[in-house]
């Protein structure tokens, strides 16, 4: 694959930022391009906050739950252990639902897709995404699907430019994420919750999904030194953390929109020794006390500095970036400003090769961005993103998406973008000249391979889809 040069100004619209616009530029100092972002960012654009408030969610859930439970008893069949079949009633229920939670979904990929497209914040937009999938919740998850696009909204975008503590505590007690890790079903064995069933024959219990995951995903890493203990023992820390209407009562907290709770009938008793600390605190104190200490352990610098190296400065990122980046991270207490401007300072990112082959959601937004589209209209991404392999907030495990050239610039995978490609150009060949668009959208870093391709193309449409799928435009 022959890949032109990359300039200063092209790494900062293209690696950095989401793809360059047709009337995008970069005028003086690339780095203080970026830099002004931090205050062009929008935390809260329309079309997210059309979205419905997470407790809204949970009240649509329970709504429906009431719904199946009131209508007709299910017919049974006379075996025993068989699971009775839905009534009518509980079966329509059933499907208004459904239809109700997929039309919030495709809503809320629209409303991402519109804010990466009309931002005037690319690059801090980038870091939304970026977030989102590092804390990632999946909308594969049934019970998450409504809730995915409140995550977004409600636990990364307000926090992308504040402190990494202050988002590990948004996203740990948002809905989506006690839902999609089962926190709200995790009981302290001798909690007077778990005591109670217990009496009554019944095995609810600890669930540690949610603690390995803190651990392992969000915070320390994987082999950073914590053993199952510690997991079982923060897992006990994390009892009572649970969602407001989901099961036993407890204490509201925080935002009422967002609907975290605290059930101190589950929460496990005692002190826990975690990473070889002790914590003596009370109820929902215990795990907030070992969340903020994992949000400032040397190993979670790492974790995430890690991470972002790899986000932008190539699969197998340079160690000095790694260790500069995690050492931001720790002298700034986790100052996501202060780790964005060392990122942007770093040489290692402005490398004039190109470093990362986009994934799918990257190459679909710099597409649309590309065509000078600030608005996917009729355009249904989540359709586009499930053609493409990475249908959007569903990456099938708590890890996330990888962000490897290997998992997405497979044979099959490229035809698939050429022939998106393809029905973008149909639409927008008889406005753009993609002779003229090339140089516009990779200032300085198209290869004359690719303009003499563009140049040669038997038609328009052709011209513009063979622009959208060259190798400098497949690459950041």
């Amino acid at each position: 694959m022959v890949v032109g040069s990359v300039t200063p100004a092209a790494v900062a619209l293209n690696r950095f930022g989401l793809g360059a616009r047709p009337g995008d530029s970069v005028t003086g100092d690339p780095q203080r391009y970026l830099l002004a972002q931090f205050e062009r960012y929008d935390p809260a654009p329309a079309a997210f906050m059309q979205l419905p408030e997470a407790g809204l969610l949970v009240q649509n859930y329970q709504a429906e739950q009431r719904a199946m439970r009131q209508a007709a008893p299910p017919p049974t069949d006379g075996k025993d252990g068989a699971t009775p079949a839905r009534t009518p009633e509980q079966q329509a229920a059933r499907r208004d639902y459904v239809q109700e939670v997929r039309g919030l979904y495709r809503q809320a990929v629209q409303a991402r897709t519109l804010s990466a497209l009309a931002t005037e914040a690319p690059f801090v937009e980038r870091m939304v995404h970026f977030w989102s999938n590092h804390f990632c919740v999946s909308a594969d998850n049934p019970q998450v699907t409504a809730f995915a696009g409140a995550f977004e909204r409600d636990a990364i975008r307000p926090h992308v430019l504040g402190r990494f503590e202050d988002m590990l505590f948004a996203v740990e007690q948002h809905p989506a994420m006690l839902v999609y890790l089962n926190q709200s079903q995790s009981i302290g064995p001798d909690s007077p919750a778990g005591q109670r069933a217990a009496g009554n024959g019944k095995t609810r219990g600890l669930n540690e999904n949610l603690a390995r995951e803190i651990m392992e995903l969000h915070t320390l890493g994987v082999r950073s030194g914590y053993s199952q203990a510690d997991v079982t023992e923060f897992a006990k820390a994390l009892t009572g953390w649970s969602v407001d209407g989901l099961g036993l009562r407890g204490t509201r907290e925080g935002d009422d929109s967002v609907g975290f709770l605290f059930r101190a009938q589950a929460h496990e008793p005692g002190a826990r020794t975690i990473l070889g600390k002790r914590y003596h605190q009370p109820g929902a104190e215990q795990a907030r006390a070992a969340l903020t200490d994992f949000a400032h352990a040397p190993q979670t610098a790492r974790h995430v500095a890690t991470k972002l190296a790899r986000h932008f400065a190539g699969d197998n990122p340079p160690p000095a970036l790694i260790d500069r980046l995690a050492g931001s991270f720790a002298q700034s207490r986790g100052d996501l400003r202060a780790l964005y401007a060392t990122l942007i300072a770093s040489p290692e990112t402005w490398s004039p090769q190109p470093l990362k082959f986009k994934t799918p959601w990257e190459w679909t937004v710099s597409a649309l961005r590309g065509i000078g589209l600030e608005d996917p209209g009729t355009i249904q991404v989540q359709g586009i993103q499930q053609q493409l392999g990475q249908p959007v907030w569903k990456p099938g495990s708590p890890a996330g998406w990888d962000d490897l050239a290997a998992s997405w610039a497979a044979p099959d995978a490229l035809l698939r973008r050429v022939e998106i490609a393809q029905r973008f150009a149909a639409q927008r060949a008889s406005s753009l000249d993609a002779r003229a668009l090339g140089p516009r959208i990779l200032p300085g870093s198209l290869s004359a391979a690719t303009a003499q391709q563009v140049a040669r193309a038997e038609s328009p449409a052709v011209a513009l889809a063979l622009l959208l799928v060259s190798p400098d435009f497949l690459r950041r």
